[in-house]
């Protein structure tokens, strides 16, 4: 029998920090439904791939429950090695041609009024899997077309036309998540640009005007408030109309250590200064996921929208 490869190869020399046990607000349930079984076999069937399983998040239980799930495409496979990310690491496999198909049955079968589309980083594609992302969009968009569509995607380094084929195929919102303050991202993002990303965020606003655009930052990794307030001006200044803010959880002793759990409060706080700072959509909380109540935040955030219009009548 071959042995199975390490899921973080490139973490395996890396020292053990302790898995710090969770405060009371952020323990959850494990998931036990039915309606969650349903999902988890719908997914197996299609042989899709979720973000809600492959990066651990805490809230797979209740999402499933009430059939939502992210579908994550490219692979399973991740070509970047985040310090904070679950996702496993190493040499990904050729694109399966039929995914987009598979996606679309999932979100028929879902009968999703809203879907939130992710992927790994495919660092090793000409274009990033952006062509992938577009046609998975066309895919939903024929099966479902009522169901809106959320794009979160990787920051297609130094892959020219990526953005502008995703933003193309018309998705309803275009998120990338900062993940972090601009100080921790070579240690924790290395494989990434703070500034890049920003701009990937601005220019898709500028490529599509009417696009909901959206980012996520990670909190308990070593960043003060200072640091925080200044991420979001930087969102604000690149016309970002929603912004996620979540605890960092340590997956393992080898990913990245976790710095403090940061309270209720404290995150009550960081939303009342998101929606001070203009932000159409804030959510804030210790279990906050990029993708958590998506369809209901989509909801209020064009409702935001529509309301600001109508003022500026």
């Amino acid at each position: 029998m071959s042995e199975i490869p390490p899921r973080h190869p490139e973490k395996r020399l890396r020292p053990d920090h302790p898995v710090a046990r969770k405060p009371a607000w952020i323990r959850v349930k494990a998931p036990t439904s039915p309606e969650y079984q349903v999902t988890r076999k719908l997914m197996r069937g299609l042989g899709l791939n979720t973000v809600c399983e492959e990066a651990a998040c805490p809230n797979i239980g209740e999402c499933w429950a009430k059939r939502h799930a992210t579908v994550m495409i490219l692979g399973s496979v991740c070509t970047r090695a985040c310090a904070f990310c679950n996702v496993a690491t190493g040499n990904p496999q050729a694109l399966d041609p039929h995914e987009p198909e598979h996606v679309a049955e999932a979100v028929g079968g879902l009968n999703l009024e809203h879907v939130v589309v992710t992927s790994v980083d495919r660092d090793d594609l000409e274009d990033g899997g952006a062509s992938q992302f577009a046609v998975v969009i066309q895919a939903i968009r024929a099966k479902a077309p009522g169901t809106t569509i959320e794009v979160l995607t990787p920051d297609f380094l130094r892959k020219p036309g990526a953005l502008e084929a995703v933003v193309a195929a018309k998705p309803d919102v275009f998120n990338h998540n900062l993940e972090t303050v601009p100080r921790l991202y070579p240690s924790i993002r290395p494989g990434a640009r703070y500034f890049h990303s920003l701009r990937l965020l601005s220019r898709a606003k500028e490529l599509d005007p009417t696009i909901f655009t959206k980012s996520g930052l990670m909190v308990g990794l070593g960043e003060d408030m200072g640091e925080i307030y200044q991420v979001m001006d930087d969102l604000r200044s690149a016309e970002v109309d929603f912004l996620t803010v979540g605890q960092y959880l340590q997956p393992t002793p080898k990913h990245a250590p976790l710095d403090r759990f940061v309270s209720p409060d404290e995150f009550a706080r960081l939303k009342e200064m998101a929606f001070g700072k203009g932000f159409l959509m804030v959510s804030a909380s210790p279990l906050t996921r990029s993708s958590h109540h998506a369809g209901e935040d989509f909801a209020r955030l064009r409702a935001a929208r529509e309301t600001l219009a109508a003022k500026a009548v």
